[in-house]
């Protein structure tokens, strides 16, 4: 049995693996979805991008979690990335779902070469969040009309400090085992770092045709996969 830690990208919380996990548990395994902090119902609550570590560190080891399958998706993948090294023996894998991936001293909006003002305006003008987008950001994402609204219903402003603080790897990336899921109508082909690490022995890729947030527009199917990464 598997216990998977599954974790939202920005804006979001626990509630977006909603159809998720109950296929998770439904095949035996543990499911566990978490909020981080600033985010859905611990809004309020201070964080950085260390709070986001530590908030995955410590679901594992106060859960006392063993054979963990990380997920992290868009956002969460670089905090995801980060507590993967730190939980030791307990991790068995780490899914990134059509993700950011941390890169050693480089934060969030440091791979963003076009979005990165765009990104620290918002953070300006929202005292010190980076707003949710409206409907329209979601379209061409094979999503429906009804999945759009819930998305942008329950989404909350995100901590900027956690899109500008540096990411910490203690050793490189690449020597995690890993799966990274790759969403197609979110561009045809990984970003050159996700690449460069797929082109190493312990990562490998699986494609989704679908949008960004594949846990509303195709949860069975994402469920699916993380069962078969879990059990490779």
């Amino acid at each position: 049995m598997a216990d998977f830690v599954l974790v939202a990208g920005a804006w979001l919380g626990s509630w977006a693996w909603d159809e998720v996990v109950p296929e998770l548990r439904a095949a035996g395994h543990g499911a566990h979805p978490l909020t981080l902090s600033g985010l859905a119902d611990k809004r309020g609550v201070p964080a950085g991008q260390r709070t986001h570590v530590q908030d995955i560190v410590d679901e594992v080891e106060h859960r006392d979690l063993r054979d963990v399958v990380l997920v992290g998706h868009s956002y969460s993948g670089i905090p995801v990335g980060q507590a993967a090294e730190r939980i030791g023996d307990r991790l068995a894998r780490v899914v990134f779902v059509d993700s950011d991936v941390p890169a050693d001293g480089e934060s969030f909006v440091s791979g963003w070469p076009y979005g990165r003002a765009m990104v620290e305006a918002s953070i300006a003008e929202t005292g010190g969040f980076w707003a949710p987008p409206a409907a329209a950001g979601y379209d061409g994402q094979g999503l429906t009309g009804e999945q759009i609204a819930r998305i942008v219903s329950g989404a909350t402003p995100h901590p900027g400090a956690t899109l500008t603080e540096p990411a910490v790897l203690a050793r490189p990336l690449g020597e995690l085992p890993a799966t990274y899921v790759k969403c197609l109508l979110d561009g045809d082909e990984p970003s050159d770092d996700v690449a460069k690490l797929l082109s190493g022995e312990h990562w490998r890729l699986v494609k989704m045709d679908t949008g960004h947030w594949p846990m509303f527009s195709r949860p069975r199917e994402l469920a699916r996969i993380l069962l078969d990464e879990a059990a490779a």
